[in-house]
Order: C-alpha cells, then sequence, then structure tokens
C-alpha cells in the first residue's frame, strides 16, 4: 500500500540551529528519501509563497498566501510504499520534523 508521510512544521523550525545541525537535520531527510519503499518526495516553498484558489458563482477566487494562519503549515511529504500502517508510522518516525516540535501526518494513497 501506498502513502503519503505529509510533513508539518514550524517555519523557523530550524532557526537557532549551527551549521552542522542544519546539514545533521538535512542529511536525515536524504537518507529517508534514499530508503526503501521511498518512491519519491519534495520540499515546499514557505507557505507565504502560497495562492489560494475557491471557485464562487462560477468565479476563480485568488487570495495571496496559505489557506489558514496556522502555528505548523505543510512543509513537504514523502510518498512511501510499505506493507502496512505500522512500518509507514515507523518510517513517519524518523522524520525529524516529527521531534522538532511538528508533525506527520500519515495517508493511505488511494490506489485506482
Amino acid at each position: 500500500m501506498k502513502y503519503a508521510l505529509l510533513i508539518y512544521g514550524s517555519p523557523d523550525h530550524l532557526a537557532g540551529k549551527s551549521e552542522a545541525e542544519v546539514r545533521s537535520v538535512i542529511g536525515e531527510y536524504e537518507a529517508i528519501g534514499a530508503s526503501p519503499g521511498v518512491l519519491g518526495s519534495q520540499q515546499l516553498q514557505p507557505a507565504t509563497t502560497a495562492t489560494t484558489v475557491r471557485v464562487e458563482n462560477g468565479d476563480a477566487l485568488l487570495t495571496d498566501g496559505p489557506f489558514v494562519d496556522a502555528k505548523e503549515y505543510l512543509g513537504g511529504f514523502f510518498l512511501l510504499e510499505a506493507d502496512d500502517l505500522d512500518a509507514a508510522t515507523a518510517m513517519a518516525a524518523r522524520i525529524p520534523a516529527a521531534r522538532m516540535g511538528g508533525a506527520v501526518e500519515v495517508r493511505p494513497v488511494v490506489e485506482r
């Protein structure tokens, strides 16, 4: 089964970290990306670069910025092929954001 590991964190989660600490965290993300079963991953630009689209009465309404003002924002994801939810959550627990004040949402992917 495929799972999306959606990574939520604070935009400033690396603030105050030394260059070596930042490199170490980046190395952890890269190691997860190279792990068996990981089909892909992407880091997203900051939420401040988002454009939110709504359609009302057939008209597209665009708003600069994220949909809601929140403490944590979607910052990236991994797409994982795993045997079961336990394996997916074990991989999610390795993601640095999960221990650095953020969260990782594990969601099964609809496969057709």
